[in-house]
């Protein structure tokens, strides 16, 4: 018989190493990973800090602050569907490469800001990079190479996101110590030195390269347009759930489905969330409970810490269970959260904010991408993705303008975050009605 601990390596050789070699899939991911790492450390997770210097510098209110973020989040979402379709006519290395470019120039331009309209532009360029060279970009290379095991693929991707919040600390010392001038031309050199390399290792489709998803080749037949999702999805109220073969929707059948809608809504009501935290969780500490900047560094770094583990945990889970009732709780999280930080008379209730907010935000984000995957399949993933992102961006880009506005209206962010943390739960309804596709064909047209 053999033992906990033998069984637990051969599991993790099925996994790694089908066939006795790492599978190339696995590569993509760590240098999907590294990617998200870049984005996180120099934009994403840092914006609040840079906030706080340039109102310092500038005099500029919170609302245009938030305003430059908020249509950054614009650009991303409308820019969505042209990604999409690019990424799936040309490939995601070709567009990743020139994102990363992009996105050094936007932080070069950043870094000799002297007015608003440079300003501006220079998000723009930030925006434009970190849109092509990132996230969906980067996805739709995720969900060609793994099927069994999406989830997990997606979660380990997510986990340099997460990395990039936990250095935020040293971020906001080094805007102590040099300035964000230097700051933002540092970020420039990182992401072309760093970025470069890492996504030249992403590859489109595995049938391209001699592979198959997973790196396993399944028996019995499996027509050019379906997808089987494997034993692990058998809880996730799949069509493979019920035996069927999955049918890979072209774009135009998947926004007749009311699903593809109820999910998009459910995530841009997310990000409405998470897009609010990550541009004023810093200036909430520092301006209405009196953190110094350095201190709500650490605050914002065990949010993230936090989200890592919950990204452990979604990758876990969401191959196992009902990805619709785990984004429904996330939502629940991320209420909780919320309401927890908008009325923290005490340090602890920061510390539930943390908590909740972190491990929902963690636990959700891989199954966004894996639940759109198992209802529609990757026929035209990128496509899809694009056309939802203009959903999505409706949150993306009202939460921190919302807040911003707010803030500069009542002298703090009770009210918006009040608000918010609502929202979040008329997300979870979303998700929960969201039910899988009810294909009447056998095959797609």
């Amino acid at each position: 018989m053999t033992s906990p601990l033998s069984r637990f390596r051969l599991q993790l050789d099925t996994i790694f190493r089908p066939g006795g070699k790492v599978f190339y899939g696995w590569w993509i991911v760590l240098a999907c990973a590294g990617v998200q790492w870049l984005a996180a450390l120099t934009w994403m997770h840092s914006y609040g800090g840079y906030a706080l210097k340039l109102q310092a510098d500038f005099g500029w209110s919170m609302s245009v602050l938030s305003l430059a973020f908020a249509l950054t989040r614009l650009e991303s979402g409308l820019l969505g569907p042209l990604q999409g379709w690019l990424v799936d006519r040309y490939g995601p290395r070709l567009i990743l490469l020139i994102g990363t470019v992009i996105f050094s120039v936007g932080f070069f331009l950043f870094s000799l800001v002297e007015s608003i309209t440079t300003y501006f532009v220079a998000f723009i360029l930030i925006a434009l990079g970190s849109s092509l060279g990132g996230f969906a970009t980067l996805m739709v290379s995720i969900v060609s190479w793994f099927d069994a095991h999406r989830a997990k693929a997606v979660a380990m991707s997510q986990i340099g996101f997460s990395a990039g919040g936990l250095c935020v600390p040293f971020v906001m010392m080094g805007l102590e110590a040099f300035g964000w001038r230097s700051m933002a031309m540092y970020s420039g050199i990182l992401i072309l030195v760093l970025g470069i390399p890492l996504v030249s290792l992403v590859r489109h489709r595995p049938e391209d390269y001699g592979e198959v998803p997973d790196g396993v080749r399944r028996s019995g037949p499996k027509s050019a347009n379906s997808s089987e999702t494997g034993s692990d999805d058998s809880d996730d109220g799949s069509m493979a759930a019920a035996g069927h073969s999955q049918i890979s929707l072209s774009w135009q059948q998947a926004v007749r489905e009311p699903s593809f809608w109820l999910i998009s809504t459910g995530h841009g009501l997310s990000l409405l969330t998470v897009s609010s935290m990550l541009a004023h969780l810093i200036p909430y500490l520092t301006f209405d409970l009196g953190y110094t900047p350095v201190n709500a560094g650490f605050i914002f770094a065990l949010m993230t810490a936090l989200q890592m583990a919950g990204l452990f945990l979604g990758g876990i889970i969401g191959d196992r269970f009902d990805k619709r009732l785990i984004c429904t709780l996330c939502m629940v999280g991320h209420f909780i959260g919320l309401i927890a930080l908008t009325y923290a008379a005490e340090p602890s209730l920061v510390l539930l904010f943390a908590v909740a907010h972190g491990l929902a935000w963690g636990t959700r984000a891989p199954l966004m991408v894996a639940l759109r995957a198992d209802y529609f399949v990757p026929k035209s993933f990128g496509t899809i993705m694009g056309i939802s992102s203009l959903i999505v961006m409706i949150g993306m880009t009202i939460g921190p303008l919302f807040s911003g506005v707010m803030f500069d209206i009542y002298g703090n962010y009770d009210l918006a975050f009040t608000c918010i943390a609502c929202c979040s739960l008329a997300g979870g309804l979303c998700f929960w009605f969201a039910k899988p596709p009810k294909l009447q064909s056998a095959a797609s047209p």
